[in-house]
């Protein structure tokens, strides 16, 4: 049965020479022998269908014969060679002097990439911190400065790693290129990969000497201050990232990113709801009943909300704009104030009174419980 490389692969007709190598590496990097999720008979797939589809004119034949190309193949004159030339008799013979294995397997499973012009450059670690900010700082933009401890760039030698002032020497055993070939026999044939020198650890030089205070590292711990601009109408919970803020790279490679999670404080009278303020206000009896004109506290500054005469529990008066800013947008949310009327608990006498006579007047029939003597004697 002929096989469908692009599936082989999971890609289609449509593919970049980029998407198919990358492709191809993530197949290998999954089916590779020496790996516990290693495949060996998808791992030949995948070769034989990246030996393909990765040569144009071998792809162009593939696309024209479809189905029927293994027959094209090894019938001769109509496919005009056999695209696995560079395989041997005991298995394919892969040459992987032409890739860096080491920036595409990153891409797809979280390493370090390498910095570009740079040998065995090493990105320095992420961090990730938390800080805390109050209820109102999300009202406005502002900034804070923090000092972190962590891996920052040798002061002495630059972060270049030599004594300053000492000879860089080219590596002889790579001939300063950082790399050296091996040739690994396996059961599917010689494989040539390319490897990081063990003489210069990829560097392509030798240091003369070693930087004295950082030991040829590049970077040292020490204290940073790191200002951190925080947006407007940031949430709880929410993330920002600052590039190259985090630990410093090796070999020239770059500094890491800074997460700092945000975790706003609680506060005393109000919530927030997305970017709306929420305000709760409790109102006396009367004030429910009669009306009132009260002032209320925002962000920025107190307003004065008018109460109509009988308003009820559960009502929201709403205030345009006065909640928290849309984050990287404009505009900005509401104030939204539920009302929550208070029942008085504790009444003298003269103020049952006025209650009764006002129940009397709506037609409301209330019995109210007589106290006896000794009650009414140490009230």
């Amino acid at each position: 049965m002929a096989k469908d490389y692009y599936e082989i692969l999971g890609v289609t007709k449509d593919s970049s020479e980029d998407e198919i190598k990358k492709a191809f590496y993530k197949k290998a990097h999954q089916y590779h022998p020496d790996k516990k999720t290693g495949n060996a008979e998808k791992f030949k797939e995948a070769n034989e269908a990246y030996q393909v589809l990765s040569d144009k004119e071998k792809k162009s034949q593939y696309d024209q014969f479809g189905q029927t190309f293994e027959q094209a193949q090894s019938g001769g004159g109509s496919y005009g060679g056999n695209p696995f030339s560079g395989f041997n008799g005991q298995g394919f013979n892969v040459n992987m002097e032409d890739f860096d294995l080491g920036d595409i397997f990153s891409s797809f499973f979280g390493g370090k990439r390498k910095s570009k012009g740079t040998r065995n450059a090493v990105a320095g670690n992420d961090i990730s911190i938390d800080l805390n900010i109050n209820f109102e700082d999300p009202a406005k933009a502002l900034e804070k400065e923090i000092e972190l401890y962590k891996k920052i760039k040798c002061d002495r030698c630059t972060g270049q790693g030599n004594e300053p002032g000492t000879k860089i020497n080219t590596c002889k055993n790579c001939q300063g290129s950082g790399q050296v070939t091996q040739a690994r026999q396996t059961m599917f044939g010689v494989f040539s990969q390319a490897t990081i020198c063990p003489e210069c650890q990829g560097n392509g030089q030798i240091f003369e000497q070693n930087c004295t205070k950082c030991k040829g590292k590049g970077q040292v711990q020490g204290y940073e201050k790191v200002s951190i601009n925080i947006p407007a109408g940031i949430r709880d919970g929410q993330t920002l990232e600052l590039s190259n803020k985090g630990e410093e790279g090796q070999k020239g490679g770059p500094a890491g990113n800074l997460y700092i999670s945000i975790h706003v404080a609680s506060h005393k009278y109000f919530k927030r709801k997305e970017d709306n303020l929420i305000y709760e206000l409790p109102l006396s009896f009367t004030q429910a009943a009669l009306g009132d004109e009260i002032e209320i506290p925002t962000l920025n500054s107190n307003i004065a909300l008018k109460i109509p005469a009988g308003v009820q529990t559960g009502k929201i008066f709403v205030i345009d704009g006065k909640g928290f800013p849309h984050l990287n947008q404009q505009g900005a949310g509401d104030l939204l104030i539920p009302v929550r009327v208070i029942t008085p608990t504790k009444l003298n006498k003269k103020e049952k009174e006025l209650l009764l006579e006002l129940a009397k007047n709506n037609g409301q029939t209330v019995k109210v419980k007589k106290k006896n003597f000794f009650h009414d004697l140490f009230e």
